[in-house]
């Protein structure tokens, strides 16, 4: 099965080869339009694929976009494999679900948050409680604040970073700046006051459609962390939960496990284990009911250093910046371009481990128990 992912960061022609492949296939589709605008005024929406029986109470799930642009490599992923689906019947009992783009502004826009700047990735909390309190961000955050991209006030930002790095690396300086904060709106990583409105909606498809579900394997698409070209499958919770032991006994050594933490080590996955918000634990909390086993795919691209900096930039763009002037766009393609190589190689190795990872999922759900009611 061969795959098209985009050359350019095109967000109504992604909906549009994802709906097409869906109604090919088959599939209801469900769609939740955004209040907001695409950059050419086009419609934004999540869209929802269910693929089988209405009642199947064995799901796979595969959510793209909870970081705007990284939802490109999702989408392209969703898309050819729903055509392949499309040819083939499914395991009796069993439905696929796709979550289309859950953050389609930021997928539209070319931006790794949302419309409020938000990492979705450190949103899904209980605003009801007191907000996380990340200290050590404090001493760094006006480096993400200065007006000038290429000025006296970003070469002062530019020291600030160096001598930070010099005193711990970037190991642990990315631990501290990726565990989130809820304090700055106009900071990195920023967590939000309240739940967002891809939070919201991601908590009303799971209440629509997957709350029946008995078993479910959920995969959250990521591209951005890790070694270049090396697909990381992991499973990142707040704690041990009972579906665990099936994903390693299912995946093996494939598996890395990362259980967060405000004061958890640095992981050598990339993915920053202290944070907290994450897809995965909100999915967990929402369906008490259903053997969950709930996974992440992360494809990782560059190192820390060409990363951090492509950030910055289009941070810089957000606070002071014009996107569609040509600095804007060369930063936005920038930003598009580190999270989605453009590399054939990586393309190519990317879509056949998550298609690898699918496929056993599949295969594996008509033999997987439900977790037994206490009483």
């Amino acid at each position: 099965m061969t795959i098209e992912f985009p050359v350019e960061p095109r967000y109504a022609s992604q909906r549009e080869r994802f709906l097409q492949a869906a109604t090919a296939a088959g599939a209801a589709v469900v769609s939740y339009e955004h209040p907001l605008r695409a950059p050419a005024g086009e419609t934004l929406a999540t869209d929802v694929a269910w693929l089988g029986p209405s009642d199947a109470r064995r799901v796979l799930v595969a959510i793209s976009g909870t970081h705007g642009v990284e939802g490109y490599y999702g989408s392209a992923c969703q898309t050819a494999w729903l055509r392949e689906l499309g040819t083939r019947a499914l395991p009796a009992g069993v439905a696929v679900m796709m979550v289309h783009l859950i953050n389609p502004w930021g997928t539209a826009w070319v931006r790794r948050v949302n419309e409020d700047n938000i990492d979705l990735n450190r949103n899904y909390l209980d605003f009801n409680a007191p907000l996380p309190v990340n200290a050590r961000y404090e001493a760094i955050h006006e480096i993400y604040t200065c007006r000038d991209l290429d000025g006296p006030g970003r070469a002062r930002a530019d020291a600030q970073l160096a001598a930070q790095l010099r005193s711990m690396g970037w190991p642990e300086y990315q631990a501290i700046v990726g565990a989130g904060q809820y304090a700055h709106a106009d900071g990195l990583f920023y967590g939000g006051k309240e739940a967002a409105w891809s939070n919201q909606t991601l908590r009303a498809i799971i209440d629509r459609f997957l709350t029946p579900a008995q078993v479910a394997i959920a995969f959250d698409l990521h591209t951005g962390a890790g070694p270049f070209g090396y697909p990381m499958l992991m499973a990142i919770a707040q704690a041990r939960y009972p579906a665990l032991a099936d994903a390693q006994t299912l995946y093996g050594p494939w598996l890395h496990t990362l259980v967060t933490d405000a004061q958890a080590a640095v992981s050598d996955t990339g993915v920053v284990a202290r944070a907290t918000g994450y897809t995965s634990q909100a999915m967990l909390d929402a369906l008490p009911g259903t053997r969950l086993m709930q996974l992440v795919i992360e494809c990782g691209t560059y190192a820390e250093g060409p990363m951090h900096e492509a950030l910055r930039n289009d941070h810089w763009l957000h606070l002071h910046g014009d996107p569609h002037d040509a600095r804007g766009r060369q930063i936005s393609r920038a930003l598009f371009d580190a999270f989605l190589p453009a590399d054939e190689d990586w393309r190519d190795i990317a879509w056949r481990r998550t298609r690898q990872v699918w496929e056993r999922a599949l295969k594996a759900l008509p033999d997987l128990h439900r977790t037994p009611r206490a009483v």
